[in-house]
C-alpha cells in the first residue's frame, strides 16, 4: 500500500519522524469504496478519520425529505465528521462517496494512541482541526457576504471538475440556492 500521498499531506503540516510514520503505517487501512457508499450515517458515531487517496466525497444532512450538502472534499484531503469523531457522539451529517474512491483511514482509538506516544503529532492534529474550523467559518461568511455567482465561482476554483462529480442539486444546496438559480448562473 502506497502511503506517500497521505504522508506528503501530513508532512506539509509538520514533518513526521520515521518512527511515527512506521507506527502510523501499521494502523492504516486502505479501502476501494464504490460511488454512492455512505461512510457515515447521521445518528451513528464516527469511528474513523479518512484520507482521500483518490475520489470525491460530500457530507450532507436531511431537513425533512430534502438533502442539503454541507461540504465537498477531494483527492489529498482528510474527511471527518469533526463533531462526532471528537465528541464520540452521533453525527448530524451523512458522508457519501460521489465517485469510486480509494480511502485510507485509522480509527479514533489508533489516533489517540499516536497522540499519546508521539506528543509532537498533537500539533498536526490541532492544525488539521483548525483547518476544518477555518473552512467552516469561511463557508458561513461566504453564504452571507458573497453573491450566488461568486460562491459558485469560488467552488469551481477549488474543484474545477465538480459538475462531473456532483449533481446540480447537491451543488445548489451547498451554495444555498435553488437548482434553477444554479442553472441560470451556469448558462451565463
Amino acid at each position: 500500500m502506497d502511503l506517500s500521498p497521505l504522508f506528503n499531506t501530513l508532512n506539509n503540516i509538520q514533518i513526521l519522524s520515521t518512527d511515527l510514520q512506521s507506527r502510523f503505517a501499521e494502523f492504516v487501512v486502505e479501502e476501494q469504496v464504490p460511488k454512492k457508499t455512505i461512510l457515515l450515517k447521521a445518528g451513528m458515531v464516527a469511528h474513523r478519520i479518512y484520507f482521500i487517496k483518490k475520489g470525491f466525497v460530500r457530507a450532507f444532512y436531511y431537513k425533512g425529505d430534502n438533502q442539503f450538502t454541507s461540504w465537498f472534499m477531494g483527492q489529498g484531503e482528510i474527511i471527518i465528521s469533526v463533531y462526532s469523531f471528537f465528541s464520540r457522539k452521533p453525527s448530524f451529517e451523512n458522508i457519501e462517496t460521489l465517485e469510486d474512491c480509494t480511502l485510507q483511514s485509522i480509527s479514533w482509538e489508533q489516533l489517540q494512541e499516536l497522540y499519546a506516544t508521539y506528543p509532537k503529532f498533537n500539533i498536526t492534529g490541532r492544525i488539521i482541526t483548525e483547518q476544518y474550523y477555518i473552512r467552516s467559518e469561511e463557508r458561513a461568511i461566504n453564504l452571507q457576504t458573497l453573491t450566488a455567482t461568486q460562491r459558485y465561482e469560488k467552488l469551481l476554483a477549488e474543484y474545477p471538475q465538480i459538475a462531473q462529480m456532483a449533481t446540480l442539486g447537491q451543488i445548489a444546496t451547498y451554495l444555498g440556492i435553488k437548482q434553477e438559480t444554479l442553472s441560470r448562473i451556469r448558462a451565463r
